[in-house]
């Protein structure tokens, strides 16, 4: 009862998490100023819990397992859901449905940290499932919004698709190997045409999830229409959960096939960077812009990911840390601006320096990580992704992404160029920043400016790994 207890610490206290919720609801109810603070302290108490006691083992004949590797993944997505309940505070207490939001965006977390301990296809799948429909209902959750609607429904579909798809994969794959479970796997592929060929759809239902090109065209509409606290979830943890289980699937379960997704991940990688940098030149509006930067950072990871050793696990593992700081950073001054004005345009961004410098400068720094700039951890994390994709010794490959880096350089700067530089005659007001929203900005500025420097988290990472 204790090796169940501790190996799944994390998905009971998320359990009781919406336990409580769900009592809530039922019950006479709590107002949102009451109700707020008490979930962002328990969601505290569940990060704290989650460096506790890490064990590794396996439950119920291998479909569950877990290691401290696997606990510091689920942690970084439960900093992230930390992070969005505090920045985005006054967007929660104004809402109707506070409850039924986080009860959704807490049954997709369990999704993600169940489908990163799953052992075999079937968990994966339906965690998978898990992590997918409660996402959907909150792209949704701006009901008086046309755009939010039609977003939703290309989520949606999306969805059904790639869940058909990947489906389909896992049958060709039992098939193949007449086996499900990940451990096993490995030792029943042998490259045979089949196994390629559900591996291809394995891999397009993962590309779904990731926003891969040419598999990322419901992205864009999504970040729009949704609420920009279920916009950050879905640009944050969602496509952090996934990297995780993806690197490990790649890594262990596919070893035999490693000549096969190398080239694809590889060709793919540069369009996924290419195309989400070009994209994102032309954007004017802040969400549709943070969405192909999001399609270009996970060209990024794609790049350490073809490592196929422990450095590329180290690597993604790493930067999923400082991506969770430097997207929700800007997310974050994103939203006080639309909450409290209604600007989306980054047009409206001219001029921000003269009665917002501390939001301008949070700002600056986000997009400076995001685009690599030293000293932020965005650099860091981007050296190692680089370093990583470099073992193989690939340096045409490396150069092309470095090239991509250089074109992300520019619309970042764009952006720090229009706030800083440029004259407005109607600047964004005075922006009033919440206590919480406060703090979690805090947190974020000194993981951008920190983590980089702080060597010993990523020698932490290495250990773990």
């Amino acid at each position: 009862m204790r090796e169940f207890l501790i190996l799944m610490k994390s998905e009971w206290l998320v359990s009781a998490i919406i336990i409580f919720l769900l009592i809530v609801k039922i019950g006479r109810g709590i107002k949102n100023e009451w109700l707020l603070p008490i979930i962002q302290t328990l969601l505290l108490i569940s990060l704290a819990a989650g460096f506790l006691y890490n064990e590794e083992g396996r439950l119920f004949d291998g479909m569950f397992r877990t290691s401290s590797l696997i606990s510091f993944q689920k942690s970084i997505l439960l900093l992230g859901v930390y992070l969005i309940s505090l920045l985005f505070s006054d967007w929660l207490k104004g809402s109707a449905y506070l409850a039924e939001f986080f009860i959704l965006l807490l049954s997709a977390l369990l999704g993600m940290f169940l489908m990163i301990s799953s052992g075999n296809l079937l968990i994966f799948y339906l965690s998978l499932e898990l992590s997918t429909i409660p996402v959907a209902a909150l792209a949704n959750f701006d009901l008086e919004l046309k755009r939010s609607s039609e977003g939703a429904m290309k989520m949606i579909l999306s969805s059904a698709f790639s869940s058909g798809t990947l489906l389909f994969g896992i049958s060709l794959l039992y098939g193949a190997t007449g086996t499900i479970r990940f451990d096993e796997m490995p030792y029943h592929l042998n490259g045979s045409t089949l196994e390629v060929f559900a591996f291809v759809f394995l891999f397009t239902a993962f590309a779904f999830k990731l926003s891969i090109v040419p598999f990322h065209l419901w992205t864009a509409d999504v970040y729009e229409g949704a609420p920009m606290p279920a916009t950050s979830f879905l640009s944050v943890i969602s496509k952090g959960s996934i990297a995780f289980i993806f690197i490990n699937v790649l890594y262990h379960t596919f070893q035999p096939l490693q000549n096969t997704w190398y080239d694809l991940m590889m060709v793919l990688a540069i369009a996924t960077m290419t195309i989400g940098n070009l994209f994102a030149l032309r954007q004017q509006n802040i969400k549709r812009f943070l969405a192909f930067s999001s399609i270009a950072q996970v060209g990024f990871i794609m790049v350490g990911m073809t490592s196929n050793d422990l450095s590329g696990i180290d690597a993604v593992v790493y930067f999923i840390l400082i991506y969770v700081f430097s997207n929700l950073a800007a997310f974050g001054v994103a939203s006080l601006i639309s909450t409290q004005t209604g600007m989306e345009k980054i047009s409206d961004y001219k001029g921000f320096y003269e009665k917002n410098r501390l939001l301008c400068w949070i700002m600056a720094l986000a997009l400076f990580s995001l685009a690599g700039v030293p000293p932020t951890a965005g650099f860091f994390g981007k050296l190692f992704l680089l370093s990583a994709g470099a073992s193989r010794g690939n340096f045409i490959f490396i150069t092309i992404a470095a090239l991509n880096m250089i074109i992300s350089l520019y619309y970042y700067l764009n952006i720090v160029r229009s706030m800083f530089m440029e004259k407005n005659e109607n600047p964004v007001e005075k922006i009033k920043i919440n206590p919480s929203a406060n703090f979690a900005l805090i947190i974020c500025t000194a993981g951008i400016l920190l983590v980089g420097l702080m060597s010993w988290i990523y020698r932490y990472i290495t250990e773990l790994s």
